[in-house]
């Protein structure tokens, strides 16, 4: 089958680091005499417009084609997770079922971490060009009451401390600094570290699976469709987004001292067995929350606010 790379490069991901990924993966086509676009971001919001205007480009997928097309026309997402996110978002609204492929470029990378696409960029390449057809991955349809806001999440939904971790890692000059060095999620975990000891318990409700449970003392509430946040760590193991179901981390807020014991479990990747671990899955799940607290979805900040959302799951193909 012959490609035609449509790449969306948003140069500002990763501190800047996307913009020398670019450079890279637009020189390995060139050497392989590949067919290719490239378009550029110039700021937040870019990426929606660019996929608007692409989009009759593009070449639905179908396993089994009838009449196979002669040139497959490929979005390429050169970018982080929040650029993917925006993709992903706007073929949703516009009602487009397209696959997307992707070089990560961010800080975190989680979602190349969860799906198991390399976050080497010449060897991310090599999963692109070498794959015969896109994975089938579930995602997260999610339905905010409050704002009448809906959406796709690729990683996670969070309210409370990972949300609090990404507004003020997001902002921090050490995270452009380290992301120069290609050590990104180093920031995110500093300020994981920090958030443990700010972040002030909040009440929430769940419905879940026939299910309501209310939890009084919660301090990170996080559905996710990967195991991974905050550049790397693996807050829910048990997830898979080659699985139809919403995974769901709530812990509550216990004192200093089992802090610091649910910490050194966290790195240890012994922190499901602690008590003010819970973990709950199913095809559809409900969290309120009216307590106002900060929020984030796939690392882009939704605002503090009190939260009424319901999540499903869908299905969207990537090509790796």
């Amino acid at each position: 089958m012959n490609f035609h790379y449509h790449l969306l490069i948003n140069p500002a991901a990763g501190s800047g680091n996307a913009q020398q990924t670019a450079k890279l993966i637009i020189q390995l086509l060139d050497d392989g005499d590949y067919t290719y676009t490239p378009y550029y971001t110039k700021k937040a919001g870019d990426e929606r417009t660019l996929v608007a205007r692409l989009q009759e480009l593009l070449t639905p997928w179908e396993s089994e084609p009838a009449d196979p097309p002669e040139v497959f026309h490929l979005l390429v997402v050169i970018g982080g997770d929040g650029t993917l996110h925006g993709v992903v978002n706007e073929l949703f609204l516009l009602g487009r079922t397209l696959p997307v492929s992707y070089i990560p470029a961010g800080s975190g990378n989680d979602f190349a971490r969860g799906i198991g696409l390399s976050r080497d960029p010449q060897t991310a390449f090599n999963q692109l060009t070498q794959a015969k057809a896109p994975q089938k991955l579930n995602v997260l349809v999610y339905e905010e009451a409050i704002k009448e806001e809906m959406g796709i999440v690729l990683n996670n939904v969070g309210i409370g401390l990972d949300a609090l971790v990404v507004a003020t890692t997001n902002v921090s000059t050490s995270k452009k600094m380290l992301n120069k060095y290609h050590l990104g999620s180093a920031s995110y975990a500093f300020y994981v570290l920090k958030a443990l000891f700010t972040q002030k318990t909040f009440p929430i409700l769940v419905e879940v699976n026939g299910q309501e449970l209310a939890f009084e003392r919660a301090f990170l509430c996080t559905t996710t469709n990967i195991p991974y946040f905050g550049g790397g760590i693996p807050i829910a193991p048990m997830a898979d987004p080659k699985k139809e179901v919403v995974d769901l981390v709530v812990v509550e807020k216990p004192n200093l001292l089992a802090i610091l014991h649910f910490l050194f479990q966290l790195i240890r990747k012994k922190h499901t067995k602690n008590k003010h671990y819970q973990h709950f899955s199913s095809s559809k799940l409900r969290i309120v929350s009216v307590v106002p607290q900060p929020g984030q979805a796939d690392g882009e900040i939704l605002g503090e606010r009190s939260y009424d959302l319901n999540f499903s799951t869908a299905e969207q193909y990537i090509w790796y």
